[in-house]
């Protein structure tokens, strides 16, 4: 017998996996579209990267439901850190130039390091499987450290930031597929 609960907790995380991928694709094409000289095209980008920001709040809104139950202080930090890049994001498009933005990095060392206590969330709980909480810890900060660097003048972020993106590619490919397949166990 399904309950309705059951339901609402598959809808949420498919939810959740399409929000990742696409917040992943409408960043990505958005922000090269905003850089071009076509105005079109950086019309076009800026409705991403707009796009974006509202699916990053979802994703915070919709993940901190689930965290919440497990530890209050984990899932209002995890919707702080989608709060905050989702506004940084969004300063960068109303200021026309992507290129170096001290908003882009702040937004990605927000997310980098407001994500590791979710993923360890994540872990702690049994949430996901093991070796995908941890690769999202491990990813998240090592991708905080690539934005640290970048504030001291590093440009190492490039370097740094395909563990943790690969990761949120996995993770919501996950959710669609695994995540709804989780089964509560009965204890006798």
């Amino acid at each position: 017998m399904r309950d309705k609960s059951n339901a609402i907790t598959i809808c949420n995380a498919r939810i959740i996996g399409i929000f990742f991928l696409l917040a992943f694709l409408a960043y990505g094409l958005g922000s090269q579209l905003f850089e071009s000289t076509s105005n079109p095209e950086k019309y076009s980008g800026a409705l991403l990267i707009i796009a974006n920001s509202v699916i990053v709040l979802f994703i915070g809104i919709l993940l901190r439901k689930t965290l919440k139950l497990y530890n209050p202080s984990v899932g209002n930090i995890y919707l702080f850190t989608r709060i905050f890049e989702a506004v940084a994001l969004l300063a960068i498009f109303l200021k026309g130039n992507l290129s170096g933005d001290l908003g882009y990095k702040l937004a990605m060392l927000v997310l980098g390091i407001g994500s590791i206590p979710m993923c360890l969330t994540l872990l702690k709980y049994k949430i996901t499987p093991s070796w995908l909480a941890i690769w999202g810890a491990i990813g998240y900060a090592v991708f905080a450290f690539g934005f640290l660097m970048e504030l001291f003048g590093k440009e190492w972020s490039i370097y740094l930031l395909g563990l943790g993106g690969l990761w949120e590619v996995t993770f919501g490919i996950w959710l669609i597929v695994r995540g709804s397949q989780r089964k509560k166990r009965v204890r006798v």
